[in-house]
């Protein structure tokens, strides 16, 4: 008999990439998605309605992470064998300003979903999405691994804390199966354009198309432990088939700032950063996270765990991707 997962956050980067891994793996998939006035589903078109495969299509359900009956119906109604719980409102900026609501979703949502489990059926494996962000500015330098303090700078980074501590408790309080995934940053083509570095990419794409003229960033020091989100989700998968759970850090151990991410796109688009790039304060938080780097040991010794694409390489693919698409819309290939 098939496995059944229900992802929530399915519509999003790591959700998409996620729901294609399992389908792969003969599972049956199931996502939660918000009733919106528009549906933003681009990421998984090809597995739903679009997806002719029925054995390949993804099911989607209408829920909320501030309604804990619906995910309680939906535990019912779908009985799955292990649930994702990637859904948040994840921009740390954006956090700023949506304090509240931030900290409703994505902490609070996460206790929803595990007492959910708890009160369904607490069999249920169960990955919570940590981030880095948790890590904010700690005494200790980095590299991170699973025992540095947090010290988060952002809404987003202490509703994350929340999550993963009420996550630990619930594994500890009841039995759940339920890991904590600390995850570093991790880009692909599907990550949002809101977040730096698609905004960069898709920037350059449209600069070199002649459609725009400039790019403004905030704080070009910040370093970031960048990896591909298509290696990442399955480290999600690889933590909820071991014996036990545990808390892991997933990073490639490798530090490049926005400034080094920027000079690398616009040499593969084969342009001068000089010319296009402008400095907008107003992009800068209320409160910088410097460096941010993982040790993923851990992850490596349990279960295999190591990432195969470097910065350059993962560049190059982002930037790639922006100009075909952009390329494609122009010719009136995409709609």
């Amino acid at each position: 008999m098939k496995k059944k997962a229900l992802i929530s956050g399915i519509t999003g980067q790591d959700g998409s990439y996620l729901a294609e891994f399992l389908l792969d793996k003969g599972y049956e998939v199931h996502g939660i998605v918000r009733r919106t006035s528009t549906f933003n589903g681009e990421r998984i078109e090809h597995i739903c309605g679009n997806s002719k495969d029925e054995a390949m299509k993804a099911h989607l359900h209408y829920g909320d992470l501030a309604d804990a009956t619906v995910l309680s119906h939906l535990l019912k109604e779908i009985e799955p064998d292990e649930v994702y719980h990637l859904g948040a409102q994840s921009h740390v900026r954006v956090s700023f300003d949506i304090p509240e609501y931030t900290c409703d979703i994505t902490g609070l949502g996460t206790l929803r979903m595990l007492d959910a489990i708890l009160r369904v059926n607490p069999s249920i494996k169960f990955y919570q999405a940590g981030s880095s962000e948790m890590f904010g500015n700690p005494v200790s330098e980095p590299p991170f691994n699973e025992e540095t303090q947090f010290l988060p700078q952002s809404p987003y980074g202490c509703a994350k804390v929340f999550a993963n501590h009420i996550t630990r408790n619930y594994r500890e309080s009841y039995g759940i199966f339920a890991c904590n995934g600390i995850l570093f940053n991790h880009e692909s083509p599907r990550r949002g354009k809101e977040f730096v570095t698609r905004k960069i990419t898709h920037s350059i794409a449209r600069i070199k198309a002649g459609l725009d003229t400039k790019l403004y960033l905030g704080n070009l020091s910040a370093q970031r432990d960048w990896g591909y989100a298509p290696e990442y989700v399955e480290a999600m998968w690889k933590m909820l088939q071991q014996d036990k759970p545990d808390d892991y850090v997933i990073s490639t151990g490798k530090l490049h700032s926005v400034e080094e991410f920027v000079y690398a796109a616009f040499s593969h688009a084969g342009l001068d950063p000089e010319q296009y790039l402008d400095i907008d304060e107003n992009l800068f938080r209320p409160s910088e996270v410097h460096k941010l780097r993982g040790d993923s040991t851990k992850a490596r010794n349990a279960f295999g765990w190591n990432p195969q694409v470097g910065f350059d390489e993962l560049v190059k693919i982002m930037v790639e991707a922006d100009e075909k698409a952009l390329l494609e819309r122009m010719e009136g290939k995409v709609r």
